[in-house]
């Protein structure tokens, strides 16, 4: 492995910011309108757009696991919301401490459910500082940074936390959670401008989640609330898709889905400010020109679109696929690219920067900063693993389907041990035609082939996955299940 002193040149620093359930086209860099944001529109003009990024697992836990530790579900072991990372996995900020960096994390980390995380920390987390906050309310008394921080700066805030929880209503922004996660970054540049030591900083901002209520009150009028985005085949049958998504059709009604929407775009205009103040601290203390930015987000949400709500077992486009945007400095300005790439893959980017050879267990974790790597694997793969023992409902319903992304196809197959008679076996669709992913070829002679074809292909990279061989939690796969 290589490490500081290896005969490697200066190491530059390393900046992630990661929000969480923010689709990828939440951002005006990526064509939308109605919410303004420059900041980030900015560093895409300086950076590294990536159009296709698509994460590892469409709920928390897993693809935090993935993001973390450079592997898809089954060589990690996290299946579902609140699942336990294994404590042999090392997180890729243990490997870049090795290599000499100082690392940090402020806000979310949910590599476990946020109980565990409060007990329990993961041993092989590789943080020197870690500030862990899951979410502004606690999650059920948790003490956090953020809630330290409010009992002393605004106990009032904190006492509405406690007495309200999520419906709180409108938080200020100086006592926000976006402002504090901010705010601990740039305490943490400023602590560490003028040392030779290079640095990881991931800072981890827990909106634009729901419940969409807790923006600052005045951010509402920061949005053109007519330009923003429609919900997207809201009407759209249920009767031809998987049971489990017809028990989660249209849990809102078209009004309270808008005043989602606007919730959501106003917190994605506050994240977008409080970054701007972030990157403005690297100009000002002079390490804009030796720190890599990495931007993303663990995954997206519906918002309405095809009657679904938040996140869950769906492999539309609005869930699984999430803005990716890298500025290093040494690279050229303005690029965009196609090719698929995953969350993951920020394990691998971070070890090339870190000059850290990449470990074996993460086989197929590409740096994203080498189009070659990605245009040598060329697809992209998301699974959902739930067998609905004690687990299962609004976040996490009873499925399994995996997904396979390749040049202008999706496909995705629902693996079941005991199908219901309405069942959807799989989905293909053309998004080169059908961006709206409203026209399933599943069944389609036209397209037998291609469905043959890449069913092939994503049951054999599912069966070559190393497996941990075990569940993190009490129950284990349903009998009978298989590929």
């Amino acid at each position: 492995m290589l490490r500081l002193g290896s005969g490697v040149g200066v190491l530059d620093n390393i900046l992630l910011i990661l929000t969480d359930q923010q689709r990828w086209d939440s951002l005006g860099c990526y064509g939308t309108m109605g919410v303004h944001t420059p900041n980030l529109d900015r560093l895409a003009n300086v950076g590294t757009r990536y159009t296709q990024c698509y994460v590892n697992n469409p709920i928390s836990t897993p693809s935090r696991a993935s993001l973390w530790t450079g592997k898809h579900l089954p060589g990690h072991g996290v299946y579902k919301l609140h699942d336990v990372l294994p404590t042999d996995e090392i997180l890729f900020p243990y490997f870049l401490r090795e290599a000499g960096y100082d690392t940090a994390l402020f806000g979310k980390l949910h590599v476990a459910g946020h109980i565990w995380e409060a007990k329990y920390r993961h041993q092989f987390d590789g943080f020197n500082t870690y500030e862990w906050a899951p979410d502004p309310n606690g999650y059920r008394g948790c003490e956090t940074a953020y809630s330290r921080w409010l009992a002393i700066h605004h106990p009032a805030i904190l006492d509405r936390w406690k007495r309200y929880g999520n419906k709180i209503g409108h938080v200020p922004v100086e006592a926000h959670f976006t402002t504090w996660v901010a705010n601990r970054t740039i305490d943490y540049l400023q602590r560490m401008q003028g040392t030779s030591q290079p640095f990881f900083c991931c800072m981890s901002i827990f909106d634009p989640h729901n419940p969409y209520t807790n923006y600052p009150r005045q951010y509402r009028q920061k949005l053109v609330i007519e330009d923003l985005p429609d919900i997207h085949a809201f009407d759209e049958p249920f009767s031809h898709r998987p049971i489990s998504h017809q028990r989660e059709a249209r849990k809102y009604d078209r009004s309270d889905l808008i005043e989602n929407r606007i919730g959501y775009h106003a917190s994605i205009a506050l994240i977008d400010e409080q970054v701007g103040r972030v990157l403005k601290t690297l100009r000002d203390l002079n390490l804009d020109s030796n720190t890599v930015i990495i931007f993303t987000s663990d995954h997206g949400d519906m918002l309405g679109d095809h009657g679904l709500s938040t996140k869950g077992a769906f492999m539309y486009d609005p869930c699984t696929r999430v803005p990716m945007i890298i500025q290093d400095p040494k690279q050229e300005k303005g690029r965009i690219v196609d090719i698929p790439c995953q969350l993951h893959d920020v394990a691998a980017t971070s070890l090339a920067i870190g000059s850290y050879e990449k470990p074996s267990g993460m086989v197929d974790s590409c740096n994203l900063l080498d189009d070659h790597s990605l245009n040598q694997r060329g697809y992209a793969v998301c699974m959902h693993r739930n067998s609905s023992i004690g687990h299962g409902g609004y976040y996490d319903p009873e499925l399994h389907v995996s997904m396979w992304r390749q040049d202008n196809y999706k496909l995705n197959i629902y693996h079941s041990p005991a199908p219901e008679p309405n069942d959807c076996p799989g989905e293909l669709f053309n998004l080169d035609d059908d961006v709206g992913e409203m026209n399933n070829l599943w069944f389609s002679e036209r397209h037998r082939d291609t469905r043959d074809q890449l069913v092939h292909r994503l049951t054999t990279f599912l069966v070559k996955q190393d497996s941990k061989g075990r569940v993190t939690t009490e129950q284990a796969l349903p009998p009978g299940f298989k590929y």
